[in-house]
């Protein structure tokens, strides 16, 4: 009976520790099973990649407006500067193509001077305090250049007609200090072909110089300071007439 009573124990306790065994094979064998659900495999997967997905999709919104303006940037900067060359290029053909014809009309119409001189007596002089309110009365203008200029309008407006110049260096006048200067003679001249009547201009040129020759007791005298005769003026008169033609 005892026996018998230690072999059921012994079955017993057989089945037990089989019974055990096996639960935990069967556990261990649930968790590293391949046939899990595909759910719970597949969830942190698909929540990772839809968090991957718009993230990647967010870099490129950030992205393509970034190079898009580069781009835009670029072509804004480039379009106009093509647009330059295109306007530029011409107006320096054009500036190019004038300074070559200024050269061929500067040819083309020759150029001379008519000159009147006022010497003064030998060891006599022009004062300026004097000088000054005679060229203002016959209508000269003091330019920034040092000269007196006689307009064609004589307010001192329009093209210049005639100049009277210093006859000695250097030339100009200081019309701050013209109390204290003198000169012992003036000159007249005007350039030809001149604007307007020619003529008229070289008559009122002639009529100022006889003004301020008998103001001053000078003495009028030619391009080659020689006494002025009435055959140099003739002369004059001629070569105006044939600038003027």
């Amino acid at each position: 009976m005892a026996e018998e009573l230690r072999w059921a124990l012994i079955v017993i306790s057989v089945f037990v520790i089989g019974g055990l065994l096996i639960h935990g094979l069967w556990s261990v064998r649930k968790k590293d099973s391949p046939d899990t659900p595909s759910v719970e495999r597949v969830e942190p997967n698909e929540t990772t990649s839809e968090v991957q997905e718009p993230a990647t999709a967010k870099s490129q919104e950030r992205d393509e407006p970034e190079f898009g303006d580069l781009s835009f940037s670029a072509e804004s900067h480039d379009e106009p500067a093509v647009s330059e060359q295109v306007v530029e290029e011409p107006e320096a053909e054009t500036q190019q193509q004038e300074v070559e014809e200024e050269p061929a009309a500067d040819a083309q119409v020759p150029t001379d001077f008519i000159i009147v001189h006022l010497q003064m007596p030998e060891g006599l002089t022009m004062d300026g305090s004097q000088l000054l309110p005679a060229v203002n009365m016959l209508g000269f203008k003091y330019s920034e250049e040092g000269f007196f200029n006689r307009h064609l309008d004589p307010a001192g407006t329009g093209p210049v007609l005639f100049r009277l110049v210093n006859m000695y260096n250097p030339g100009t006048f200081d019309i701050d200090n013209m109390e204290q200067f003198s000169t012992a003679g003036v000159s007249l001249f005007m350039t030809l072909p001149c604007d307007g009547d020619g003529l008229s201009a070289f008559n009122m040129l002639h009529s100022a110089a006889k003004k301020l020759a008998d103001e001053f007791g000078a003495t009028i005298l030619d391009s080659n300071r020689e006494e002025m005769t009435v055959e140099s003026v003739r002369e004059y008169v001629e070569k105006v007439r044939s600038f003027s033609a």
